[in-house]
């Protein structure tokens, strides 16, 4: 194995270790039997490893289609350089554990190789997370209609807040200098007095105390933002002439 740490590693490079490995726990291991890369048998019960160099599509294929000969299937790849359980990791572990495969590290050093079983396969029952729905829930209700294009990328999504931002914005564009009770009552919500003072988007002046006024980056915010501008002229009119 001294050559795998100085040459790329190949698939075949995997095959010592883990077949070695799994002697050492009683197994009684074969090589491409039907397709699969390892097999190994103990008893009645049967382990299927598929080797790759990486975790990618095709490995996944693989590695699911031996689901329909033994629950006990597992994907091995050489440990990656300069490994760490980051983000990614976390959530490629979190697939594999959905898909509920089993995960073999092989760690290739200068005199010896380390065999690490990541995870075993089980069965996965999915945790829903209820305050993410209910914060999903919030953010629809808080949107006045769909202005964002499903997969965009680099470009500035609409928000909840960006509407109620806009919201405000329009009625400073119309009535001019405003207080955020002003605001309030004109129906820009129980956020407007935050989303004034903070400014997030630099689209607001304080010209006098709890006062507040549209500036050019909020002018062209509008414009920016025409579509829902133009929704939320349409509100401030209908509220205006049902006053």
């Amino acid at each position: 194995m001294a050559a795998a740490t100085k040459n790329k590693i190949l698939e075949k490079d995997l095959y010592k270790p883990i077949s070695e490995y799994l002697k050492a726990k009683g197994y009684e291991v074969h090589s491409e039997v039907k397709d699969c890369d390892i097999t190994a048998v103990k008893g009645e019960e049967m382990i299927i490893v598929e080797l790759k160099r990486s975790i990618n599509l095709t490995l996944l294929l693989q590695a699911t289609k031996r689901q329909r000969i033994t629950d006990g299937v597992y994907i091995a790849i050489p440990k990656p350089k300069g490994f760490k359980w980051d983000k990614r990791w976390k959530e490629i572990s979190t697939l594999l554990k959905r898909l509920e495969l089993g995960l073999i590290i092989v760690s290739f050093l200068k005199t010896t190789t380390e065999v690490e079983i990541v995870f075993h396969p089980s069965v996965y029952k999915v945790r829903k997370n209820n305050k993410l729905k209910e914060s999903i829930i919030r953010e629809i209700n808080g949107r006045s209609g769909s202005y964002n294009v499903g997969g965009s990328v680099r470009e500035k999504i609409m928000t909840a807040y960006r509407e109620n931002a806009i919201h405000i914005a329009c009625c400073l564009e119309k009535y001019g200098e405003l207080s955020p009770k002003k605001l309030n009552e004109l129906g820009t919500g129980s956020k407007t007095q935050s989303i004034l003072s903070k400014n997030f988007y630099g689209w607001f002046e304080k010209v006098s105390r709890g006062v507040y006024t549209l500036n050019p980056e909020g002018k062209q915010a509008l414009e920016n933002y025409s579509e829902a501008a133009k929704y939320y002229r349409r509100l401030i009119e209908k509220k205006e002439k049902s006053d």
